[in-house]
């Protein structure tokens, strides 16, 4: 699952990157060739378009990384919770194993 978030937050990063590259800034950036081609909506619209996508994009990173982290935790958590399991059970095995043979001192002796 962290894996699917931190995809989706490249994606989204790369797309914010190219609507901040066609915005317009101080020097006319990349949008100001497409201003004049674009009857439709007309300039102003489409600066307000491309504001408000950013802002969404931006928001939307955001609400990604923080589902990201707590992705991350709760694979974490889960895989230090199957660890302590296995080490309890690997040392069970290893006691178990290593504890010598009870001895019964009640039992009769073998007659020598």
């Amino acid at each position: 699952m962290y894996i699917l978030f931190t995809v989706l937050i490249v994606i989204a990063a790369i797309l914010l990157i190219l609507l901040v590259l066609v915005q317009n800034s101080k020097g006319g950036g990349l949008a100001a060739g497409f201003a004049s081609g674009n009857q439709v909506m007309g300039a102003p619209r489409t600066a307000d378009f491309l504001e408000k996508a950013s802002w969404i994009l931006a928001g939307v990173i955001v609400a990604l990384s923080i589902l990201a982290v707590g992705a991350h935790k709760m694979n974490a958590r889960t895989t230090s919770t199957d660890d302590q399991s296995q080490i309890t059970e690997q040392v069970q095995h290893a006691a178990e194993a290593e504890a010598p043979a009870a001895v019964d001192f009640n039992a009769e002796q073998p007659a020598e």
